[in-house]
Order: structure tokens, then sequence, then C-alpha cells
């Protein structure tokens, strides 16, 4: 038996459940599934996939990617959440973006954000 077959879905510790969901929700206008046991939310999106944040005092940023969607047209994703508060990353090196944020690597492209934790997400065009 292999992991390959199955679905994944991301988990997200954060420190204060009221300002994540001021930016799930808020900003990246995610729409909570249901309100777990564990005090978090659960948000569905694409692909029955899920994204599901909690709280916990030692919530710390990890220092990479924690989580991202596969978006069909990055640029307008991008303005859009910018509009709505999102601050994107820039990066000159080990990889270039542009003005807004976007990385571009031959016809596939990303833009990183971080939440107000400091966890690093991202939207990957294919």
């Amino acid at each position: 038996m292999s992991l390959r077959d199955y679905r994944i879905n991301a988990v997200i510790a954060v420190s204060d459940m009221r300002r994540a969901v001021d930016f799930y929700e808020g900003k990246l206008g995610l729409r909570p599934a249901v309100d777990e046991v564990d005090g978090g939310r659960t948000y569905w999106c694409g692909a029955r996939t899920s994204l599901h944040i909690f709280p916990h005092p030692d919530a710390a940023p990890s220092g990479a990617t924690v989580a991202g969607w596969t978006v069909r047209h990055i640029e307008p994703l991008v303005d859009e959440l910018s509009a709505a508060g999102v601050t994107f990353e820039h990066y000159s090196e080990p990889l270039t973006t542009d003005e807004k944020g976007i990385a571009h690597f031959g016809r596939r492209k990303a833009a990183w954000f971080k939440d107000p934790d400091g966890n690093t997400l991202v939207l990957i065009q294919e």
C-alpha cells in the first residue's frame, strides 16, 4: 500500500484564532465548513481538499511553505487578494519575483504570502 493514492489536506497551527479567521475568511475568502472539536475551523477548497486551522499555544511558522493552491490564472487572483490586504512576498534569490510578487518558471508561475502567524502559503499556476 502507498499513500500516493490518497488525498492529502493541509493542517496549520495558529496562535490566535480570531486573527487567523479574519485572515483566512476576510482576506482569502474561505468559508468555514465546520467548527471542529479542537477549536479550529476546516475550510473546503477545490477537488474535495481542505485547509484546517487550529489554535495552538506554541504555534510558530516553519520557515517553509506549509500549504498551496493550484490555480488556473494567477495574476487576477494576486490582484484580488492584494486588494483584500494580502501582502505577497518578493524574492531576488534563488528565484526572482516580479513587481506583484509572482515568480515565473517557464509556463508555471507561483506567488507566496504569509498568514498572520508567518506561515507561508503559495498560489501555483501549472
